[in-house]
């Protein structure tokens, strides 16, 4: 993978993060119970975000079940920042091997993941906010089944949204694709060129990864799904519609959490798009997302908004 250009500025943030990185995973866990107290205790951090997303998801709580949810959330939030610093140092073939020690995440259903792959001529990952998306970077190494993953480096193509701040967009790339800095990946896409990346190789096997569960951009076309949490919403289909016209299988990412990490189960959509339509893909996504958070309400980016 080609290094990404950093500035002296971006170097020094990114080397500060490696740098704590090297402290235990359990070190990072223990300290994250003190930052969500600060996100939540301190500085009310998207209190009012995250107080009427639950509230409104789940009506049938009552106020303490509420309030232990938003206590929870606060929780997770700490460990999401925190598992994201202890990751970002995890480069090379070093750093995948630490990865794979700590045994952070793992995949539930590989082999049966490897057979969809393989009959497939692309996949569509869709990816939610809950767990922790952060960790993804390094996904041959949380595989501890006998069998290897089908997916080779060279096939991932990962969509992401440039940040508004040009230093932290080169920075947050750096983080995330440094467990692949040493192989032959380079499908780290800004979302807007992935219909001119897929036509480009569409006559190569791909495995597509995009996050969608937000409120479309206001550049990008949505339509409207119906209820998702007891509210109407309005979803992106751009990554579904990508999917029907290539014929691509469609996988949804369902993260666990548990003790320490989290498991992730690939649970199939469908193994031909074009026998969907984009809205019927969507739908089914949010479905569920929906039966995952009735599981784990805590276990979600509840501070920001994803109805408008």
């Amino acid at each position: 993978m080609e290094k990404v250009k950093t500035n002296p500025g971006q170097k020094l943030v990114i080397g500060l993060m490696r740098l704590f990185s090297l402290m235990p995973l359990k070190w990072h866990h223990k300290f994250s119970a003190f930052f969500s107290w600060v996100m939540k205790d301190i500085m009310h951090y998207r209190e009012d975000v995250v107080t009427t997303n639950i509230a409104r998801s789940f009506p049938e709580m009552k106020y303490n079940e509420l309030k232990e949810v938003k206590k929870k959330f606060y929780r997770h939030f700490g460990d999401i920042i925190t598992e994201a610093i202890w990751f970002s140092g995890k480069t090379g073939r070093k750093g995948c091997e630490k990865l794979h020690r700590q045994h952070v995440l793992e995949f539930k259903n590989v082999p049966e993941f490897n057979r969809m792959y393989l009959d497939c001529s692309s996949m569509l990952v869709l990816n939610s906010h809950m767990g922790n998306w952060e960790l993804s970077g390094g996904i041959e190494e949380y595989n501890y089944s006998s069998e290897t993953f089908a997916v080779k480096p060279e096939d991932f193509v990962v969509a992401y949204k440039k940040l508004s701040s040009s230093f932290f967009d080169k920075i947050m790339a750096v983080v995330r694709c440094g467990p692949l800095e040493d192989t032959a990946f380079d499908g780290y896409t800004e979302s807007s060129m992935m219909l001119r990346h897929a036509f480009t190789h569409r006559d190569e096997r791909k495995f597509y990864v995009f996050n969608i569960d937000q409120y479309p951009y206001w550049k990008a076309a949505g339509c409207d799904i119906g209820e998702f949490m007891n509210q109407p919403t309005k979803a992106m289909t751009g990554a579904a519609a990508l999917a029907v016209k290539f014929g691509m299988a469609v996988v949804y990412l369902r993260w666990e959490k548990r003790e320490g990490g989290y498991d992730v189960t690939f649970v199939p959509i469908t193994e031909n798009a074009s026998e969907m339509t984009p809205l019927q893909i969507m739908r089914t996504y949010y479905d569920l997302i929906e039966e995952d958070l009735r599981r784990q309400p805590w276990n979600y980016l509840w501070s920001h908004k994803r109805w408008k």
